[in-house]
């Protein structure tokens, strides 16, 4: 399956969730994460229910800290 992630191509497995995924990219780490599909935020408590489908458009969102 293939989505794009921060606008650059990703090929997945078929049945993968948000979770699923996240831990692919990430290696694991996914605290300070936002994620929105196809320009609409997935709450973290959905990530593991919700389903990545062909073509979607994911964005990924890193909290930082500044001043």
């Amino acid at each position: 399956m293939e989505i794009t992630i921060n606008q650059q191509l990703h090929q997945l497995k078929d049945t993968c969730s948000v979770e699923q995924m996240l831990s692919i990219v990430l290696s694991g780490e996914a605290k300070g994460i936002a994620v929105a599909i196809n320009q609409t935020i997935v709450s973290k408590s959905d990530w593991s229910g919700h389903l990545l489908k062909e073509g979607d458009q994911v964005m990924l969102i890193k909290a930082t800290q500044g001043g």
